[in-house]
């Protein structure tokens, strides 16, 4: 395969995800959110296309045994400024459609709604994080205005809610996010730390900075090359989040956590069966 790859969140032993191929149609994130888990990546911020991308795409879909779920983004956003004019991530939606594949599209970026014409035709599932951590995501659009997007997104397609990462003492508390968008599907996890991401937040909100020391470096624990809050505290954590979403009958699961929950599936794959709405 060219540009569609296996999604292998670094050989983790808790990812729930199941399989599915990974696509990005840029390389970089523009979002530049200071709690980013990804910025090991050289120039992650620096937004690229990539060289003759459709027709490797092309060349892979051909190639396509199955009828394997594509997950768009995973390490990036299909949706960053640029393709305002550049349409690149519209193109290769076209060309889904072409092959009539599920795709799963992962996003925070309201410019998802330009490409509702084509996403209501294909066998595609929409994921909006929606945090409510504005001051840690300025370069991303504001929390009110993804949670105007989702609204109108929900009466076309099955959309999925990240509320993810869960950030203490900063957003662990506003549930009103999940209830104002009455998603069919939430997908939350606690934040985890890198030493880079740890001094972003902490000089976005300074008022964070040895809270945050103490939970993760000196109680927390480290599982792969990210830190964790210990298991009791991410479990109380998740647990509140899961019952306010089954007091409103809202399916919940957990993303790398190591805890079982009750939904189908972790990221929105079984939402592909609730494809038929009409526009």
């Amino acid at each position: 395969m060219r540009v569609l790859k296996p999604f292998d969140p670094w050989g983790s032993k808790i990812c729930t995800c199941g399989f599915k191929l990974s696509f990005n149609p840029y390389t970089g994130c523009a979002h530049r959110c200071d709690y980013c888990y990804a910025t090991y990546i050289p120039r992650f911020w620096e937004v690229r296309e990539k060289k003759d991308l459709l027709r490797k795409l092309r060349k892979d879909l051909e190639e396509l045994k199955g009828k394997e779920v594509i997950s768009m983004s995973n390490s990036s956003d299909p949706y960053p400024p640029i393709e305002k004019e550049r349409g690149l991530t519209r193109e290769c939606l076209r060309l889904f459609k072409e092959f009539d594949v599920k795709v799963l599209v992962v996003t925070k970026s309201d410019l998802v709604l330009r490409d509702l014409d084509l996403l209501s035709e294909m066998n595609a599932v929409i994921s909006m994080t929606i945090t409510g951590c504005d001051p840690l995501e300025k370069f991303a659009p504001p929390s009110e205005k993804r949670i105007l997007a989702f609204k109108k997104i929900a009466e076309v397609l099955p959309v999925v809610l990240r509320f993810d990462p869960v950030i203490p003492f900063l957003n662990e508390n506003k549930l009103e996010i999940i209830e104002a968008c009455e998603p069919e599907h939430v997908v939350t996890s606690t934040l985890k730390l890198r030493r880079d991401s740890f001094s972003r937040i902490a000089k976005s909100i300074p008022s964070l900075k040895e809270k945050l020391r103490r939970l993760y470096f000196v109680e927390g624990e480290k599982i792969g090359g990210y830190w964790y809050l210990k298991k009791d505290l991410r479990f109380g954590i998740l647990k509140k989040i899961d019952e306010f979403c089954n007091s409103l009958g809202i399916s919940c699961a957990f993303c790398r956590e190591g805890f079982e929950f009750q939904a189908e599936s972790c990221d929105g794959k079984h939402l592909f069966k609730n494809i038929f709405k009409i526009i």
